[in-house]
């Protein structure tokens, strides 16, 4: 196999987990017969090949010490390029695989995706379709209630008076979320619509668009982790631990801020779930998976007060590649990389197709002058 490139970081809220899970999955997957390569994001949105072997503060101030500036050209025979030195042509980075580390933003958003699909190099996790589905919260919880899964009410939420006489249609306190955005950033608890509204000046994560659903203090995380290659494969479920804080939800520092990202955190693993439970989140995940287009590994979140469950959310680039979840059935983090790279290289994110495209329609089709008048 050729070189395999690990991308991450992003310019994301999430950018420095991004970078813990790149570094990661840069040693999992080395050594090895592969040779293995650093593409970091910058925060800025520039391109840098870098040390696959750094460790997580030397990019705490942004591209590291010998960090080898980067193009993406996102067209066929382009992907990441490297500068040719004085006078010279810039020279391809070839990568026949690119591990997609990136959390949130256009890392996981589709956007990523789309650019290397024009660029025709294969890659790991979520196409673009599924990227942007998954980000989508309104989307996905929409496709999710569609489809008869259970699921709490959630509404687009807008500033000013646009909103009819009810709205929302259910009672207070709420969540509010960036309809865009993912790890529980910029999530907020509130006690009635208004303050809501309010919200959406005051947190800069909402900017983009929000959703509101009812607050269920009742309710606490189940997680689990869904692999699409060999075949669609679920881990063990785990019930994620909140801070001894009185937090209201599971935040980002409960996930990430433990030295060794999601791995770190705190958590019942495997949870001690009733067997219809089980069998019920089993059941419900396979269906989302299905229905989402899951590519690679993703972690599905619910919710439950021991009895009820809900579907919440999908993470299509969960941190540290969701790893932490492999303990039943037990699977090695080289192996779940290695699989995603085989699922890649195997089976392309997108197939185009210009089958119907044979001219007849332009030929028959008379001037443009002719249609304008």
């Amino acid at each position: 196999m050729g070189d395999i490139a690990v991308i991450f970081g992003g310019p994301s809220p999430e950018h420095d987990v991004s970078v813990l899970t790149g570094l990661q999955a840069a040693r999992a997957l080395g050594p090895g017969p592969a040779r293995v390569r650093g593409l970091y994001w910058a925060k800025t949105g520039d391109w840098f090949e870098v040390d696959p072997g750094l460790e997580g503060a030397d990019f705490a101030d942004g591209p590291p010490r010998g960090a080898s500036p980067l193009r993406l050209v996102a067209s066929p025979g382009g992907g990441f390029v490297a500068p040719g030195g004085r006078l010279g042509r810039e020279r391809p980075v070839e990568v026949e695989v690119a591990v997609n580390c990136c959390h949130g933003g256009p890392g996981e958003d589709g956007s990523l995706q789309a650019a290397l699909d024009l660029a025709q190099v294969s890659y790991t996790g979520p196409t673009a379709a599924g990227a942007a589905l998954g980000m989508d919260k309104l989307g996905f919880g929409a496709v999710v209630s569609a489809a008869g899964l259970p699921c709490l009410p959630r509404v687009a939420l807008g500033g000013g008076g646009d909103h009819p006489p009810g709205w929302p249609g259910f009672p207070g306190p709420y969540i509010v979320k960036p309809r865009f955005g993912g790890s529980s950033i910029g999530i907020d608890v509130v006690e009635d619509a208004e303050t809501a509204r309010a919200r959406l000046v005051a947190n800069p994560h909402l900017r983009q668009g929000a959703v509101l659903e009812p607050y269920r203090p009742d309710l606490y995380d189940l997680q689990v982790a869904v692999r699409t290659w060999p075949e669609l494969q679920l881990s063990a479920i785990e019930r994620p631990l909140r801070s001894s804080t009185g937090a209201e939800i599971y935040t980002y520092s409960d996930k990430y801020v433990g030295g060794q990202g999601m791995a770190s955190a705190p958590r019942e693993l495997p949870a001690r779930l009733g067997t219809g439970l089980e069998a019920d989140l089993r059941q419900a995940a396979r269906q989302v998976a299905v229905l989402a287009g899951v590519r690679g590994v993703a972690r599905l979140d619910f919710l439950s007060d021991g009895q009820e469950l809900f579907v919440n959310e999908i993470n299509t680039i969960p941190g540290s590649l969701a790893r932490y979840l492999w303990v039943d059935p037990p699977l090695e983090f080289a192996r779940l990389l290695a699989d995603m790279v085989e699922e890649a290289a195997r089976r392309p994110a997108v197939q185009w197709t210009t089958a119907g495209a044979d001219g007849s329609a332009l030929r028959s089709a008379g001037t443009i002058a002719g249609k304008l008048g």
